[in-house]
């Protein structure tokens, strides 16, 4: 039954905008069309910028806004540079909301088709609001420009399950059953254990002609699929119109063409004998870790498998080429039309081994890196299968895999600690290794009883319950608990750096490598040894990164396949002159004569990274107006992000941990129990850490209380008065 309808007048798009967003309120059934003014797109940008600012508009500002409140949004954008074919990566869209994991904004940067074809449809942005009474899909069409929220009937019989839910409703939503119709329709849904959950993510999807299949990218952090569900949205659908690659009407086509031909032919030379991201997407990335001593394995104890230290692990990559390789009927292929990347790999025909789907052969979409370090090594399980395993279930139940990887190393060591046992868990015995034990804790997230829903409230949530209830030590839990924020941690061992450890703690959102992925350069390169090098990468590198969300694109392309001229480039910080280390600037020069290409505004680097700081500082800010956001909520990383909790890590480490002692403090080792050193590494490491926090923060003209001051917001031009209001509290006196 349609509840509400809209019927609108599309509007082409002038150089990479619609210049209009769409608003629907759940609670009201409004549906109603906003313009996009020139102040918002010259400051804002898009993608996250436009969700910021659209969510910093409409929701109460004079109370902190709570995740399950009416007035929480959750808004998705792509960016002017988004919907390109012409430039690999240019398929993005940003979803942000309030999170249930960290109270504040959570973005989340996903792949499928979603975000290109709202563009398509007429609307940069769209946001939603409000609280459906029942279930409701919102279908956004395209082709005949329609906007309805649709009641969901039990007579429809539409599963709850994403994988199954997504083939359902593309069939549904398609003109006819053809492949190009099928194509031409993407859904955005989650799946039951977001219900049940404070880790419930969204699916995006895209028709792979490849495939014959609706395969998905997910929006996995923060929880952003339990907000979806606590709105009663079963799915959003959006059914595009058709489109060719001049549809963004770019400023300049020539240079656009030329830049992005460039691009590709780079990408097909190079990536074989680079990253091989074609063939194994980021499953290239674990023997690395490996090797590095950087591998998360057993809730981030250790940096590789305990008895190979060499690349031959099980995760290599060539286990990943086997898995994916054409002639078995799986492969790969782009998430976005014209991405020659092509890193989005699936297996067809796997086996499922537990839950409602035993016996039956599906497609997995992955694994990704992130997805084989959290659900295999930091488990201490080692099995490939059991990694597709996690994946499949954690796809169509709708939880984050980093979440979901991260949160149950925890309880594993928690178990092997002796906090918890058997008549805890529900029988389960959550030994490091035991996957079969793993995948019923997720189970249960799905059916929404035993054990794993305690699990699935996030590590925060499990560090007060396990101490309060079951006399865990508060103190041991909170140095083995990896989450900072209430974000579980991303799949980095920092222990060894330094730099990292301020990529993860000093996040906007929490400790997700996509702001400053920097672990490789500290710790393999080591081009960032000072303090004033540390300082300058952590302002450079999460404005840079944060550029790709604002525009719709994708990091991958730009640090994945690397050019040797890349080398062979300085780079210079705007404010100082002074050369900063900094990688793929070959790179991002073409970056900035695509952006000036579309949307005809002339740019430089130091441009893009001003854009970026701006809406960097505004989300700093918004989370001052949520209640953190200072340097209290910086600090307090778990200690195992700095260094060894146990002896047994310590031991694991002992000659580069005795060495650290006795060349930068001097301190003499003989005598020393293993306790006694941790003691004086601890308060080295925390002292360092507190230091390059002090950096960091004069570097990004920040007061010493980790707020953006009125001078700097002054200059970004984003000193409105109730911006100014929020953090006039916390300037240096």
């Amino acid at each position: 039954m349609i509840i509400a309808e809209l019927k609108y007048n599309h509007q082409d798009m002038e150089r990479g905008y619609t210049n209009r967003t769409l608003y629907i309120n759940l609670g009201t059934n409004e549906i109603r069309i906003k313009k996009v003014s020139k102040d918002m797109r010259e400051k804002f940008i898009g993608g996250k910028g436009f969700d910021l600012w659209l969510m910093w508009n409409s929701l109460p500002k004079d109370r902190i806004v709570k995740w399950d409140d009416p007035e929480n949004e959750i808004c998705i954008a792509t960016g002017p540079l988004g919907a390109s074919t012409y430039y690999p990566g240019a398929g993005k869209s940003i979803v942000t909301t309030i999170s249930p994991s960290t109270s504040i904004i959570i973005d989340s940067n996903v792949g499928g088709y979603f975000g290109p074809y709202l563009k398509f449809s007429g609307f940069d942005a769209i946001e939603i609001q409000g609280k459906a009474e029942r279930e409701v899909i919102l279908f956004i069409n395209g082709q005949n420009h329609t906007i309805q929220i649709i009641e969901v009937k039990e007579s429809e019989k539409i599963s709850e399950f994403s994988h199954v839910l997504t083939q359902q409703l593309t069939e549904k939503y398609a003109k006819d059953s053809t492949m190009g119709e099928k194509q031409r329709v993407s859904v955005v849904s989650t799946g039951p254990a977001a219900k049940h959950t404070r880790w419930g993510m969204l699916n995006f999807s895209w028709f792979s002609r490849r495939r014959n299949w609706a395969s998905c990218k997910q929006a996995g952090r923060g929880g952003i699929g339990t907000v979806f569900v606590n709105k009663k949205i079963k799915a959003l659908v959006c059914r595009t119109p058709k489109y060719d690659a001049k549809m963004n009407n770019p400023a300049d086509l020539d240079t656009l063409r030329k830049i992005g031909k460039q691009h590709h032919s780079e990408i097909v030379e190079l990536d074989p004998s680079h990253n091989q991201m074609r063939f194994v997407g980021t499953g290239y990335l674990p023997e690395i870790m490996n090797v590095t001593d950087l591998l998360p394995t057993e809730n981030f104890r250790f940096g590789q498998h305990h008895k190979i230290k060499d690349k031959e692990i099980p995760f290599n990559r060539q286990v990943w080429y086997e898995l994916f390789k054409e002639d078995t009927g799986s492969g790969a292929d782009g998430c976005w039309l014209g991405c020659s990347v092509s890193c989005s790999h699936y297996k067809r025909g796997y086996k499922v081994k537990t839950g409602p789907f035993k016996g039956q052969e599906v497609i997995v979409d992955g694994p990704e890196y992130e997805t084989i370090a959290g659900c295999g090594s930091n488990w201490g399980v080692w099995d490939p299968e059991w990694v597709l395993e996690a994946n499949f279930y954690c796809d169509t139940y709708g939880l984050d895999t980093i979440s979901v990887g991260t949160g149950i190393a925890f309880v594993m060591e928690c178990y092997e600690a002796g906090i918890l046992n058997k008549d805890i868990t529900d029988g389960l015995e959550l030994n490091f290794g035991n996957a079969e034990a793993a995948l019923e804790l997720i189970h249960q997230m799905a059916r929404g009883k035993g054990f794993g829903i305690i699990v699935g409230q996030g590590i925060k949530e499990m560090k007060q319950v396990f101490a309060e209830k079951y006399n865990g030590d508060h103190n041991f839990l909170q140095d083995i608990g990896m989450e900072h924020k209430g974000l579980e941690f991303s799949e980095y061992v920092t222990k060894e750096s330094l730099t990292q450890q301020g990529g993860y703690g000093f996040t906007n959102k929490g400790p997700q490598h996509d702001e400053a992925w920097l672990i490789f350069e500290d710790v393999v390169r080591g081009s960032i040894p000072s303090f004033k090098d540390k300082a300058a990468a952590l302002r450079f590198f999460p404005y840079w990164r944060t550029w790709f969300s604002l525009n719709g694109l994708c990091k991958l392309p730009w640090n994945d396949v690397v050019s040797e001229k890349n080398y062979e480039l300085p780079i210079k910080d705007p404010n100082t002159g002074e050369l900063i280390q900094a990688k793929i600037l070959y790179h991002i020069e073409w970056y900035a004569k695509y952006f000036s290409a579309v949307t005809g505004r002339k740019s430089t680097i130091d441009d893009l990274v001003r854009d970026s700081e701006r809406v960097y500082n505004f989300q700093r800010i918004y989370n001052i107006r949520q209640g953190k956001g200072l340097r209290e909520h910086d600090s307090n990383l778990p200690y195992r992000a700095v260094g060894p909790v146990t002896k047994i890590e310590y031991e694991s480490r002992q000659e580069r941990y005795d060495e650290q002692l006795k060349e930068q403090l001097g301190i003499k080792l003989d005598g020393l129990t293993t306790e006694e050193k941790m003691k004086f590494l601890r308060e080295f490491r925390e002292d360092q850490y507190t230091k390059l926090q002090d950096a960091v923060y004069r570097e990004r003209c920040w007061t010493n209380e980790g707020c953006p001051t009125i001078k700097l917001i002054q200059e970004l031009g984003i000193d409105y008065d109730d911006v100014v209001e929020y953090i006039k509290p916390y300037q240096d006196k």
